[in-house]
């Protein structure tokens, strides 16, 4: 359960309603994060925008390897293990994608895209101390000043949804138990998934 409270899918009405109904056709499902943004659907319309402005520019595997990376320099297990289930299941597979997020992905991964990974984990620990170099090193390796920009701004836009739901005490779905168990334990880098489905009331 979150730490603050939040409108049931049962019990919502007006913008509440229309989230859920908009998630429910989206996913088949009302996930936890989705009832965090119960108390404010307009910001979650906000994130839903600039999130699409990111994605257009960046392909599915760059994506979801920055976001992963991300995910996990900020200690999310709810985006970790969301986002590693996309890489398994579009991308890799579940044991590829264990490897890669242990930091053993380089018999998989180009060297860019590894260098792209620790640029999105030193964004999120320390973007005050990236300097002019680790923007060269990617251009090194190819990226464009626009390809730097997506990069950044995923990471950025990462750290928002990730502590937002992390300050507020949400778990991630108990679906994530029908993942590859070592998938799983390797993906849970914060907070623990929820136990039990909890039915909406």
């Amino acid at each position: 359960m979150p730490f603050i409270r939040t409108i049931a899918p049962a019990n919502a009405d007006g913008p509440a309603l229309e989230l859920y109904n908009q998630v429910q056709a989206e996913q088949g499902q009302i996930p936890n994060w989705a009832q965090a943004f119960s108390l404010r659907p307009t910001v979650r319309s906000g994130w839903v925008s600039l999130l699409k402005s990111i994605r257009e520019n960046l392909s599915t595997r760059r994506y979801e390897l920055v976001t992963l990376a991300a995910a996990r320099a900020l200690g999310s297990s709810y985006c970790s293990l969301a986002h590693g289930q996309v890489l398994a299941e579009k991308v890799f597979d579940p044991q590829t994608v264990t490897s890669i997020a242990r930091g053993e992905g380089s018999a998989v991964l180009e060297a860019g895209e590894l260098a792209m990974m620790a640029f999105a984990e030193k964004v999120v620990r320390h973007a005050d101390r990236v300097t002019q170099s680790d923007v060269d090193a990617l251009r090194a390796h190819g990226f464009s000043d626009e390809e730097i920009f997506d990069i950044a701004a995923a990471t950025a836009a990462r750290c928002f949804f990730s502590k937002l739901l992390d300050a507020l005490g949400v778990q991630a779905d108990a679906r994530f138990h029908a993942l590859d168990p070592e998938l799983r334990e390797t993906l849970t880098v914060g907070r623990p998934v929820e136990t039990t489905t909890t039915p909406p009331s």
